[in-house]
């Protein structure tokens, strides 16, 4: 009986892990969509073709104080200068969101 408890825990934790997976690849797809609409144009393979030294690698962008998505949305927000500003009509907040993942996500 102990077993069968023990199996059956084992696949549900796996099932949720799965789904749990699923849903932050659905969520990082979305992010890698809108970056290829609003950003890739000036961060091709998140570089930066206007500032060569802001690049979206999180080296970079940890030296910048940029650690966290919101701190990415700040910056879209408020831009210094040579970036288009996207401000919350033009991209809305949980879009600007999506995007900030997939850059922490996808630029090492």
């Amino acid at each position: 009986m102990k077993l069968k408890i023990g199996i059956i825990a084992c696949m549900a934790a796996a099932l949720w892990s799965t789904a749990v997976y699923a849903a932050e690849d659905v969520k990082l797809k979305e992010g890698e969509t809108l970056f290829r609409k609003h950003c890739v144009v000036c961060h091709p393979n998140g570089g930066n073709v206007i500032n060569a030294g802001k690049t979206l690698k999180r080296a970079d962008l940890t030296a910048r104080g940029i650690k966290a998505p919101a701190d990415i949305v700040k910056k879209m927000r408020a831009p210094g200068p040579g970036m288009t500003q996207f401000d919350s009509a033009k991209v809305p907040d949980k879009e600007a969101l999506a995007i900030a993942e997939y850059v922490l996500a996808a630029f090492h």
